[in-house]
């Protein structure tokens, strides 16, 4: 049997191991996203939460939506997302690009300053992996607010 390199140098305990599961909940079509409108329709449910939730939709080549990631649950006004959370699960999902979206609690779906910030943040991180940020959309009550449509990206 061969021993890995890990192993015959005494480093097995550093070894570190990544795995990609997808949490099936049943039947489903896969969703194609062509608009903001489409990723309001998807996540509008979010506007029954008291906090803000951010998600990462990853898509494949062809727009459809192959994974979505939780990335942060946070506060009435606040969800804290580093570039480093948003983009792990797109890697491992071999996502071609992704879409960020999140609710805000007051209803209202214009930007914070703190939005548009994370927002060029990640479409930085999604330019140096080649995994483009297409959008980051906020929800809001019955309405969204798209930072690519309103050209804030």
């Amino acid at each position: 049997m061969e021993r890995s390199v890990l192993t015959a140098a005494g480093y097995e305990g550093y070894r570190v191991s990544t795995r990609l599961v997808r949490e099936c909940t049943g039947d489903f079509e896969p969703r194609t996203i062509r608009s903001a409108g489409d990723v309001f329709d998807f996540f509008s449910p979010l506007t029954e939460f008291d906090r803000e939730h951010f998600y990462a939709v990853h898509l494949d080549a062809k727009s459809r939506i192959i994974g979505c990631d939780e990335v942060s649950r946070g506060t009435l006004d606040s969800a804290p997302v580093h570039p480093r959370e948003v983009y792990k699960a797109a890697i491992l999902g071999s996502a071609a690009s992704i879409i960020a979206v999140h609710n805000h609690p007051s209803g209202d779906p214009r930007p914070s300053r703190e939005d548009r910030s994370i927002t060029d943040r990640l479409a930085r991180a999604g330019t140096l992996l080649g995994i483009p940020l297409l959008d980051h959309v906020i929800i809001g009550d019955g309405r969204y607010y798209s930072m690519n449509e309103m050209g804030g990206m």
